[in-house]
C-alpha cells in the first residue's frame, strides 16, 4: 500500500475499535472465569459429569478465542506497527478466531437444545426436535461463512462477503429467540401449585429471558453495525463480545441455583436445580413427594448432579 493512501485509513474505527473490543472481551473472559469457579465450587462434591465437561470445554474455547484475539492485536499494532501493507491483510489468527467464534456459539446453542430436551421429559418432543434441527442447520451456515472468510486475503474482501455475515448474525439471533421462548414455554407449563416452586419457576423464566436478550442484543448490534458500516471494524469488535456473552449466559444458567437461591434454608432446583427443603412434619413430606413427582420432567436421564 503506497504512502499516498495512508490518510484514507482511519485507525480509530478500524484497529482502534478492535483494540477496545479485545479489552472488553478480556473483561468478559474474567467474568466467565468467576462463573466457572462458582459452578465447580457448588458442585465440588460430585464426580465428573456431562455438564462439568461442558463447562470445561466452553472455558477452553473461550480462552483460546481470547488468545487468538490478543495475537491479532499484537500482530497488527506491535509487530507490524506502521506497516500498512500488513495492516491490509487478514492474519491467520483473525480467520481462525472467526471460525472458533461461530463454533463456540454453536456449542452453546447445542447445550441449550439439550436442556430443552431435558425439561420436555414426559411431554411432546416435537418442539425440542424442531429446536435441535434448527441448531444443527445453523452449523451449515457457520461453515459457509468460514469458507468465505478463508477465501478472503484482504480486509476489503470481507465487504464482498458481507451477505454471509449478515445471514449468520440473523440466524443466531433467531435461534436465541427460539431457545428462550421454548425454555419459557416448558417452565410456564410446569407450575406445580406450590408457591415456593412456582416462585422459583417465575424467577427462572425471567432469568432465561434476560440472559437470552443480552446475547440477542449483542448479535443485533453486530448485525446493524455490519450492515450500516461494513467498511470499518466496529462490527468485528462487537463480534468479539458475542462469544464471551454466549459462554457467560450458559454458565449463568448453570449457576442459577446459586444466583436464585431464595434463602439459606430453602432452594428449589429444576433439572440441574433439585428441590431441597427441611422436613418439619409428615404432611410436608407428602407435599414434597407430590411436588417432586410433578417436577420429574425436569430431571435428565443421566449426568444429573446433586448437591449435598
Amino acid at each position: 500500500m503506497s504512502t499516498s493512501l495512508l490518510p484514507q485509513i482511519d485507525l480509530g474505527n478500524t484497529f482502534g475499535a478492535v483494540f477496545i473490543g479485545a479489552a472488553l472481551a478480556a473483561i468478559l473472559f474474567g467474568l466467565s472465569n468467576v462463573q466457572a469457579f462458582i459452578y465447580f465450587q457448588t458442585h465440588r462434591d460430585t464426580g465428573m459429569t456431562f455438564f462439568k465437561s461442558a463447562v470445561i470445554a466452553l472455558w477452553t474455547l473461550d480462552a483460546l478465542h481470547l488468545a487468538l484475539i490478543i495475537h491479532c492485536i499484537y500482530y497488527y499494532l506491535v509487530t507490524n506497527y506502521a506497516n500498512f501493507d500488513s495492516l491490509a491483510e487478514i492474519v491467520w489468527s483473525g480467520k481462525l478466531q472467526i471460525a472458533l467464534n461461530m463454533f463456540t456459539v454453536w456449542v452453546v446453542h447445542s447445550l441449550y437444545a439439550y436442556r430443552i430436551w431435558i425439561v420436555s421429559t414426559g411431554r411432546s418432543r416435537i418442539l425440542p426436535v424442531i429446536v435441535s434441527i434448527i441448531v444443527t442447520l445453523s452449523l451449515g451456515v457457520a461453515i459457509v461463512v468460514t469458507v468465505e472468510v478463508y477465501r478472503s486475503r484482504l480486509f476489503t474482501d470481507l465487504v464482498g462477503i458481507e451477505w454471509s455475515t449478515l445471514m449468520y448474525l440473523s440466524v443466531i439471533t433467531f435461534i436465541d429467540f427460539v431457545i428462550a421462548s421454548s425454555l419459557c414455554y416448558f417452565l410456564a407449563t410446569s407450575r406445580t401449585g406450590f408457591s415456593s416452586t412456582d416462585s422459583f419457576i417465575t424467577k427462572l423464566m425471567v432469568y432465561t429471558i434476560n440472559t437470552g436478550c443480552l446475547t440477542s442484543m449483542c448479535s443485533m448490534v453486530a448485525l446493524i453495525t455490519c450492515a450500516v458500516m461494513p467498511n470499518n471494524f466496529i462490527y468485528v469488535a462487537v463480534e468479539f463480545l458475542v462469544t464471551k456473552l454466549y459462554v457467560n449466559s450458559f454458565l449463568a444458567l448453570m449457576n442459577a441455583r446459586y444466583y436464585l437461591q431464595p434463602n439459606p434454608t430453602e432452594h428449589v432446583v429444576i433439572s440441574e436445580f433439585r428441590a431441597h427443603r427441611p422436613s418439619l412434619h409428615s404432611s410436608e413430606q407428602k407435599a414434597e413427594g407430590l411436588q417432586a413427582s410433578q417436577m420429574n420432567m425436569f430431571k435428565p436421564h443421566h449426568d444429573e448432579e446433586s448437591q449435598s
